[in-house]
């Protein structure tokens, strides 16, 4: 059904034919010049944008643990699976730092990030667990899985039915690009080894910031 299903099936018929033709049960393997199927080009999770972020807070408000989350992803920007582990634990003089999970890096990041006001505010007010700013009802940690269940019914009761958290990390990375971030910076921020995730966001700001400074070249022309 897909083009990923298509290159499994054919990897496991490759791999049998060969088997077949050196133990003599088949005189041809059939699948010697069949080329694997194209990768769709997709932009992977859609991001979000600040209307969903508003859309999000008036049906969670400050004072709500689903507050937390949003502001949590949003302004550490770190992927699910590093958002349920952050924790009082990890800031030290308003600073949070922590290792991320290995991602494509395939390695662990040392990331450090200032805790802001916003995120500070939601914190304070709560409700976090112990050890973790991201809690469940009962104020226990939660796992990458049930926090990613959890958020999105979040998401539905706010009216959001097509994002998830890892959107909001696209949404962070654009606003710091958007405010002058450089590829480095973001590497830095989002705990990326290479510049070309980084140099995806600073292109597009760049983009952006190119088309709302450019001038207006038909005013005053005899267009109507």
């Amino acid at each position: 059904e897909t083009p990923a299903q298509a290159r499994n099936f054919l990897d496991a018929m490759r791999g049998l034919f060969r088997w077949a033709l050196e133990a003599q049960h088949v005189s041809i393997d059939p699948t010697a010049g069949v080329k694997n199927p194209k990768k769709r080009e997709t932009e992977g999770f859609k991001a979000w944008t600040m209307d969903d972020v508003e859309a999000y807070i008036a049906r969670w408000p400050l004072g709500t643990r689903q507050y937390v989350w949003l502001h949590v992803l949003l302004y550490v920007g770190s992927r699910r699976g590093d958002a349920v582990t952050h924790g009082k634990q990890h800031v030290r003089n308003g600073v949070l730092t922590f290792m991320t999970e290995k991602g494509r890096e395939k390695r662990r990041i040392e990331v450090s990030r200032r805790i802001e006001p916003e995120l500070a505010e939601a914190i304070a007010a709560g409700p976090c667990g112990d050890l973790a700013f991201i809690c469940g009802d009962r104020g226990h940690p939660l796992t990458k899985e049930s926090f990613g269940n959890l958020f999105k019914d979040a998401c539905l009761a706010a009216g959001i039915i097509d994002k998830s958290a890892h959107g909001i990390r696209k949404l962070a990375a654009t606003l710091w690009a958007e405010r002058g971030a450089t590829e480095h910076e973001l590497m830095a921020l989002f705990g990326w080894t290479t510049p070309q995730m980084a140099a995806l966001y600073t292109r597009a700001a760049n983009r952006k910031n190119l088309s709302l400074n450019a001038k207006d070249r038909l005013s005053g022309s005899s267009i109507s």
